[in-house]
């Protein structure tokens, strides 16, 4: 019989837990017979201690082994998944796997709701009218190998401890651990049946790593994790010191998405799709390296193939495909206040993790596990780092339920915005650096 607070106080005293330990508590939990507060002071010592690299490969077992695989025989090699971990305004999976599947990639995407203060794929197309995200596995790998992309969440056969924990650390304080966030992420991306994953690594104040370091410590960890299970994994480092695009919220994300497939949308959101589509196309060996992937991927966008295989897949799992030719069909917010800026100056610096923060205040993220999310209301937001602005021009617009919630948000944007005299600091590269089993490759890519 596991003794949880026995796990607790060994975990929090630095001790490093045996495998098989671990495993039993987690499975217990998984059971019912541990129960959350058990876990949640867990989370927290793991929080503050970490996971040895024993350690972490048990918890990550136990995670798959909870749940199903799924199987896509002789596609396997041409199965290759990405993920973010977590932004502010980053919609690019949904732009991106549909047009990495018009490549010939198969995309067995399973996605996540909100985490924190960021957004989650599942809550975006949820906005779609009528799309399920709920497939069965058979369905879903059917749709997969027939269309090249399915988008899904966590069902109770994928990972189903891992849906359970994801939930526990969006209310305990505890996501920002990189054991945590590794075991949650390889969890759900070997358990889909892929031979390559392609990471989306946040750096910067609205990551949930701000720091260079542990951003590349994640990428490094992901990496070996994968290799140690024939999954090759590249990951790249990219700016969330400012939003990511103009949009934030729901359906305000997912607009910008369909923008994005139809060649169009901000050229941030743009750049990144095709960048990671193209080292999606080179791990699936549909593109003959990083420079022919990003030629396909920009002709796919520019010509409409990629928003066709979209609206396929929207169909496909009982969305209205309308959507894509008119966003407006989207749920809208009742009131929008447009924010004009204050005073002359530049803009020195965008708050991606405030606006994050306000935005799940105005509905569009959780509170607590068992919230629901508003899919209308959030933020678009036109000012960027390093703009020059006049007293007067727009800098943003709120869309809310209330005019007492619109004056809320017109005030998170005002703080979240900083101007000054001066034009400040260069804002971080949109992609600075590039992790795979062969190191760390510093690029350096220019801010957009």
């Amino acid at each position: 019989m596991i003794n949880p607070a026995r796990v607790i106080e060994r975990k929090r005293d630095g001790e490093e837990l045996e495998g098989a330990e671990l495993s039993a508590f987690m499975r217990a939990y998984h059971e019912g017979n541990v129960e959350d507060y058990h876990l949640a002071a867990f989370l927290m010592a793991v929080y503050f201690r970490g996971l040895s690299e024993r350690e972490l490969a048990a918890l990550l077992e136990v995670m798959m082994g909870s749940g199903a695989t799924v199987d896509l025989g002789a596609d396997r090699a041409r199965a290759v998944d990405k993920h973010s971990t977590g932004g502010v305004g980053d919609k690019i999976s949904i732009a991106l796997a549909p047009l990495a599947a018009s490549l010939g990639v198969r995309v067995p995407m399973i996605s996540g709701r909100g985490l924190g203060h960021t957004g989650g794929t599942l809550d975006k197309l949820e906005a779609i009218p009528g799309f399920r995200t709920d497939l069965d596995l058979d369905t879903f790998r059917r749709q997969v190998l027939e269309l090249g992309c399915g988008l899904i969440g966590q069902t109770a056969q994928i990972a189903p401890l891992d849906r359970r924990l994801y939930a526990l650390r969006d209310v305990t304080g505890t996501v920002e651990s990189i054991p945590l966030i590794s075991a949650s992420i390889m969890s759900k991306k070997l358990a889909e049946g892929i031979g390559g994953l392609v990471l989306d690594v946040k750096r910067g104040g609205g990551a949930f790593l701000p720091e260079l370091d542990r951003a590349l410590e994640l990428a490094r960890t992901m990496v070996r994790l994968g290799a140690e299970r024939d999954c090759r994994v590249v990951a790249l480092l990219t700016a969330m010191d400012r939003p990511l695009g103009h949009a934030i919220g729901n359906a305000l994300e997912t607009e910008e998405a369909i923008l994005t497939l139809s060649g169009e949308g901000p050229a941030d959101v743009r750049e990144l799709t095709v960048a990671l589509a193209a080292e999606m196309a080179v791990l699936a060996g549909v593109a003959d390296d990083l420079e022919d992937g990003r030629a396909r991927a920009t002709r796919a966008l520019d010509d409409g193939s990629a928003l066709d295989r979209m609206r396929r897949i929207v169909e496909a799992q009982g969305g209205n495909p309308c959507v894509l030719d008119d966003p407006g069909l989207l749920p809208a917010a009742p009131v929008r206040r447009v924010v004009e800026s204050g005073r002359d100056g530049w803009v020195t610096a965008v708050d991606a993790r405030a606006l994050g923060r306000a935005a799940v205040a105005l509905g569009a993220g959780r509170r607590r596990v068992q919230d629901d999310v508003d899919p209308a209301v959030g933020f678009h937001v036109t000012a960027r780092p390093g703009q020059r602005l006049e007293r007067g021009a727009p800098i943003a617009t709120v869309y809310a339920r209330s005019e007492a919630d619109a004056q809320a948000g017109e005030d998170a944007v005002r703080s979240a915005l900083r101007i000054g005299e001066a034009r400040g600091a260069e804002p971080l590269p949109l992609i600075s650096h590039r992790v795979d089993a062969a190191g760390v490759t510093e690029l350096g890519a220019p801010a957009t």
